[in-house]
């Protein structure tokens, strides 16, 4: 008789909230963009980002945090047996984890992928990489070295641990030699996570948002928004242990405007061909 080794299932939270506002002349939901596009029209076709994600992803229960174009969200997915949480309100990657504090706590498994829904190239075997961290980390970020890091946050490191995520215009005014050497890797927005841990800094998460200024339907407004990022100072506050896996630029490439989506569909079709070769 033959053991089967049944793998550990992983719980998966992606965002798709997502309207994709750089997107011209499309009103869809972003992660429902095509990898495979139509020559006729560059914003259908077949293959959504968000399905990509999906298939990518660890097996194990799945929740989607959902906002604009919610129903057409769960039309696409309604086969995959995914959960759906609503974001109230598009206040920011820390609003949508907190939306989605109830499924964290009704699941089991002790390990979390967070990812997005637009970023479609990362590999099972990323995701797996940043789950083996987890052997050593409380909380893992996914990093990248890219060519121009202009808008991206910065991971400031000390050698293995992250201490910090520096946003772009607070580190591009860095002087201090010696914290401008310990920012050098970008984040991805892609993460790992003991559940336990992560559901304990959450409570904290809540209660410190951001006031910031946002441009919605054409005029400026001020919200509270609750920035992710945060959780890396709030993990090391507590003594829990924060550290980084590496990836490739091209690997963790966003969509989110009509340019990005031209390069995602060509390294999509470069990996279906280099798959059936």
């Amino acid at each position: 008789m033959t053991n089967t080794i049944i793998p550990e299932q992983v719980a998966s939270i992606v965002f798709a909230a997502g309207k994709g506002s750089r997107m011209k002349g499309y009103d869809g939901n972003k992660t429902l963009l095509p990898l495979l596009a139509s020559p006729a029209a560059p914003y259908e076709g077949a293959r959504p980002l968000l399905m990509e994600v999906l298939d990518n992803l660890p097996p194990g229960p799945k929740a989607i945090v959902v906002h604009h174009r919610a129903d057409d969200v769960r039309r696409a997915t309604a086969a995959l047996s995914c959960s759906y949480w609503f974001q109230p309100e598009t206040n920011g990657t820390g609003g949508a984890l907190l939306a989605a504090r109830p499924f964290l706590e009704s699941v089991d498994q002790e390990r979390v992928i967070i990812t997005m829904g637009d970023v479609p190239l990362i590999r099972p075997e990323t995701y797996g990489q940043l789950l083996d961290s987890l052997g050593k980390n409380h909380l893992t970020v996914l990093a990248f070295d890219p060519r121009d890091p202009a808008q991206y946050g910065k991971l400031e490191v000390e050698g293995p641990r992250v201490l910090r995520i520096v946003e772009w215009k607070y580190w591009s005014r860095e002087q201090d030699p010696l914290r401008r050497a310990r920012l050098r890797l970008c984040n991805a927005g892609v993460y790992a996570a003991r559940r336990g841990p992560l559901l304990e800094c959450l409570e904290e998460l809540e209660k410190t948002p951001h006031t910031v200024e946002k441009e919605r339907d054409g005029r400026w407004v001020t919200i509270q928004e609750y920035f992710l990022t945060d959780l890396v100072e709030i993990m090391n506050r507590r003594g829990y242990t924060v550290g980084y896996c590496l990836a490739e630029e091209e690997e963790v490439l966003g969509v989110d405007t009509p340019e990005s989506l031209r390069r995602a569909q060509a390294l999509y079709a470069q990996v279906r061909v280099s798959s059936l070769g």
